[in-house]
């Protein structure tokens, strides 16, 4: 007789993980998001200069066409100097850094149409919800849109596009 123990059956293989397909209604959401990312990239540019008020008003402040008191006495070039300053380089770092974060979300949206940058878009979905209400929730929409398995995948596909 043969003493050789009994083989033991082969090992099965562990099923290949499925990939979640892309469907047609995540390129839908990433139509709409982009639409709205064009959107609120056009707001936050806007609103930002809003602030061109404060540098108008530095600059008077600094040429001495803005009369100033402080405690009914006209107040000294020298307090009239700092407001100015202050006023003309908070107002132009508003100015600035809204005109370039709406750029950026703008920019984020022509993104999501191309599924091109995954990396950008979920920085700039981030950055846009700091731009209270509206900004924060096109943020966390396209935050879950694109953490999503199969919307990753259809942006790492080499011919991707719109």
């Amino acid at each position: 007789m043969d003493a050789t123990p009994p083989l033991s059956p082969a090992p099965v293989p562990p099923p290949l993980a499925t990939a979640a397909v892309f469907s047609p209604q995540d390129a839908d959401h990433l139509r709409t998001l982009s639409i709205a990312h064009y959107v609120v990239g056009g707001l936050i540019a806007l609103f930002s200069l809003i602030f061109i008020l404060h540098i108008v008003l530095g600059i008077a402040a600094l040429t001495g066409n803005l009369p100033m008191k402080s405690g009914g006495q006209p107040s000294s070039p020298a307090e009239q100097r700092l407001f100015g300053w202050m006023f003309t380089i908070i107002g132009c770092a508003i100015v600035f850094g809204g005109v370039t974060l709406g750029a950026f979300v703008a920019y984020a949206g022509r993104c999501l149409a191309r599924r091109r940058r995954h990396l950008l878009c979920l920085i700039v979905a981030g950055l846009a919800c700091l731009f209270a209400p509206v900004g924060t929730v096109l943020g966390v929409f396209s935050l879950v849109t694109l953490l999503r398995p199969q919307v990753k995948a259809a942006f790492d596909l080499p011919a991707a596009g719109a």
